[in-house]
């Protein structure tokens, strides 16, 4: 990996990445676009259910950022202390990702048994940032070529 690839990685934890911006809006605009294609061609329902599950996963992307920029930060500040800071922050980390997947899961469930939803569009509208990511990451290929020696 070449000097520019490892220094990006760390410049776009600390700070506001423009990858993760992009991936974001993009997957804004897909989460747009697929539920007024939804509504257009099945209706409500499928529409509303994109928007259900898309703003569930977009929701949870946004709060895995700031995690994510505030473990950055933490580690940063305390670069001069003990490891047993890291692995504190780390595990704190690591534990507000399982109690998101957790909460993430119990707003589905009650979803499914509250409200009714498609299935299938709410399986589009969680799959948006995935195809959101794909995209942005093969658009910006630049880090994972290999350089000519």
């Amino acid at each position: 990996m070449n000097k520019q690839c490892k220094t990006a990685g760390i410049d776009a934890a600390v700070s506001d990445s423009p990858i993760v911006r992009r991936v974001m809006v993009f997957s804004g605009l897909l989460l747009l676009l697929l539920t007024a294609g939804g509504w257009y061609w099945s209706g409500w329902l499928f529409a509303r259910s994109i928007l259900m599950g898309g703003l569930l996963v977009n929701g949870s992307l946004w709060l895995l950022k700031k995690d994510t920029q505030r473990l950055m930060q933490r580690t940063e500040d305390a670069e001069g202390e003990s490891k047993t800071t890291f692995g504190f922050e780390k595990t704190r980390f690591f534990l507000r990702c399982y109690a998101r997947l957790a909460v993430l899961g119990l707003l589905l469930f009650v979803l499914a048994s509250q409200v009714a939803i498609d299935v299938i569009g709410l399986i589009m509208g969680l799959t948006t940032v995935m195809f959101s990511v794909v995209i942005i990451g093969l658009s910006t290929g630049k880090c994972w070529l290999p350089s000519k020696v």
